[in-house]
């Protein structure tokens, strides 16, 4: 969702700021702004609506240049996107400057409390009302006395004093020129990231990681209601009562060059055929290949505590909640250990029956996506066990759960996730394994069988992308049926949370109509739709649905509709039947929803690319869902 950087140092931090933003576009945004304390102590503000390259035409025409500066890419909640509602707003005198991530739930209530005491409001957002309380306990209370002394440390009680009266998650940065030298954030509950950069007699702030990795990799995570005060020396974080925290600096495994696109036009296509590379690295150091064991240290599950759960619940959303659905199958056949799915904005508001003896595992690539929190949170709250499958090392996922599984699959800044969903895939296969046998569900030949299979599943992925980049099938594909406005994706067992997936991926950057089936449904419905102007994708790789997806073709071709099948290459029989075949390796059965679904992936990117959309960055979607 929005995106928030700071800077307080030496350079000119507009331009540290800007870049940061750009790093930041994949989370969406409908506006963005910036505020610099220039040379003569005086906050400059540049906001626009639109694209941030607006901004930086403003700055062309109106430049604003000083060595502090806070900067924001804005997602509409509270007020419609314009150039008055984007961040960052100030306070009437102009000597503070707020920007936020998150709502502010009790905003109305504040709003006109502050009214009576004679603020008025230039925007519609719930912002506004955060830097006017700040505002309000800095300046004598506000436009009518009282309040605060505003000397020594009352921009920070200030501060902390107006942050306790806000309900609902945020994620603030603060910038006052009556202290140049400082540089305010703060965090309550799940609103996003609040990350705390380390440089050399500079430093950073930001919403999420990507924004920090031209600039450093030694970083700070702020938790629930802290409060990070950085100068150009350093950093302290205290709670919002004013306690010390002693928050540890970490070192960020990512390289700089992965949030780049290089050679690629787009991140997602770039991150497509990142996969190989993405699985090989989620693999390494947690398979013996000789004894076919699998290790998972960071998980800090005992094999022990692994043989008295009971129950998995997976907890997810959107695409990560697909990968849960393969998920359920992977832990029941290997670990046989009852599986269920919840999508995580839902699982708390039903009372969940959680217990000592069930594990919830979250399934998010940023870590940071508030539903699936508020979930961890919950199932915490009621004794279970809780772990997290995250991209993002250091993340509030990561850093709630009592154990993690880390993807390692590098940066993902295409909203559309593809290579955190391979991942999540394998993880799932490998924690698959880990309770199988510690649970004894698995005899050692089949557990050694499948590690070997996962040791060539980098390889196979890489036969895939090969042979598209070889064949330009997917880009004619597009050309063929991108015209279409709806589509139909079947599948069936592992293959059926693969076809809503694929479906997903089609709406959310082609903005075509798409619908994900599980294959037997058809004639419970789905089969009224099916003419000559509604295509449908079918997976049927060779396993034991094969022939029951087959019949589903046939009935599809029966009634004049175009088929588009995912099948193994060998499958010449299956690929003369249907209008266009999409064609995958041969691999263990558990293992082919990894490769099954990238023929999904490239077909949605060049259906996009062919109708002119802008494929990382589509409409009204963000990257991590920072707010309810």
């Amino acid at each position: 969702m929005c995106g928030i950087v700071g800077y307080i140092g030496y350079r000119d931090a507009t331009a540290v700021v800007l870049e940061g933003l750009q790093r930041l576009e994949y989370r969406g945004y409908d506006s963005a702004g910036l505020a610099v304390l220039d040379s003569t102590g005086t906050l400059q503000i540049r906001r626009e609506a639109g694209r941030l390259q607006r901004l930086v035409r403003l700055l062309e025409q109106a430049p604003a240049r000083g060595t502090v500066a806070i900067g924001h890419t804005r997602w509409a909640t509270h007020g419609p996107p314009s150039r008055r509602n984007a961040h960052p707003h100030a306070s009437p005198d102009g000597r503070l400057v707020v920007v936020q991530n998150g709502i502010v739930e009790n905003f109305a209530e504040l709003r006109a409390w502050l009214q009576a005491r004679g603020y008025t409001f230039a925007s519609d957002t719930d912002t506004e009302v955060i830097v006017h309380l700040i505002h309000y306990y800095f300046h004598g209370g506000g436009l009518n006395g009282g309040g605060l002394d505003g000397g020594g440390e009352a921009l920070e009680t200030a501060v902390r004093a107006a942050l306790s009266r806000l309900q609902g998650p945020s994620a603030v940065a603060v910038l006052s020129r009556d202290h140049p030298d400082r540089l305010l954030a703060a965090r309550l509950g799940h609103a996003g990231g609040v990350v705390v950069g380390w440089g050399e007699e500079e430093m950073y702030l930001a919403s999420d990681i990507p924004a920090l990795l031209g600039c450093t990799r030694r970083v700070q995570f702020l938790e629930n209601r802290q409060m990070a005060i950085l100068t150009r020396n350093g950093a302290s974080i205290r709670t919002l009562e004013g306690r010390p925290v002693d928050r540890p600096v970490v070192q960020v495994n990512w390289d700089p060059a992965a949030a780049e696109k290089g050679e690629y036009p787009h991140f997602m296509l770039k991150e497509i055929f990142e996969q190989g590379q993405s699985i090989a690295a989620t693999l390494a150091q947690r398979l013996d290949f000789g004894s076919g064991l699998v290790e998972l240290p960071s998980l800090h599950l005992s094999p022990e505590r692994a043989r008295r759960l009971r129950k998995v619940t997976i907890v997810a959303c959107g695409t990560s909640y697909y990968a849960g659905l393969v998920g359920r199958h992977l832990l029941e056949r290997l670990a046989r250990i009852p599986t269920e799915v919840d999508y995580a904005s839902e699982y708390r508001y039903r009372e969940p029956l959680i217990g000592p003896e069930e594990m919830v595992l979250a399934i998010t690539q940023s870590g940071e996506t508030v539903d699936t929190l508020a979930a961890l949170e919950e199932a915490r709250a009621r004794g279970a066990f809780t772990a997290a499958i995250v991209n993002v090392v250091g993340s509030q996922a990561d850093r709630m759960c009592h154990g993690a599984i880390h993807m390692h699959a590098g940066p993902e800044i295409g909203v559309a996730s593809t290579k955190a969903f391979t991942a999540s895939l394998v993880d799932l296969v490998l924690l698959g394994l880990y309770l199988g046998q510690a649970r004894q569900t698995l005899a050692e030949s089949e557990q050694a069988a499948l590690v070997q299979d996962l040791a060539r599943l980098p390889g196979l992925v890489g036969e895939v992308l090969e042979e598209a980049q070889a064949s330009g099938r997917y880009a004619e594909l597009a050309r063929d049926y991108g015209g279409f406005a709806n589509f139909l994706y079947l599948g069936r067992g592992l293959q059926y949370p693969v076809a809503r997936e694929g479906a997903l991926k089609l709406k959310e950057i082609s903005y075509i109509h798409a619908e994900g089936y599980p294959a037997g449904e058809m004639k419970h419905g789905p089969i009224a739709l099916i003419d000559g102007h509604m295509p449908t994708v079918a997976l049927a790789p060779r396993d034991g649905v094969y022939e029951k997806m087959v019949s589903q073709i046939e009935q599809v071709k029966a009634r004049g509709g175009a088929v588009l099948a995912v099948v193994h290459h060998q499958d010449r029989q299956l690929a003369a039947r249907v209008d266009r075949a999409l064609p995958i390796p041969q691999a263990h059965p558990l293992l082919t929803p990894v490769l099954s679904v990238i023929p999904l992936q490239l077909f949605a990117y060049h259906v996009a690319v062919g109708r002119g959309l802008d494929v990382d960055r589509p409409r009204n979607l963000a990257k991590s869902v920072t707010v309810e």
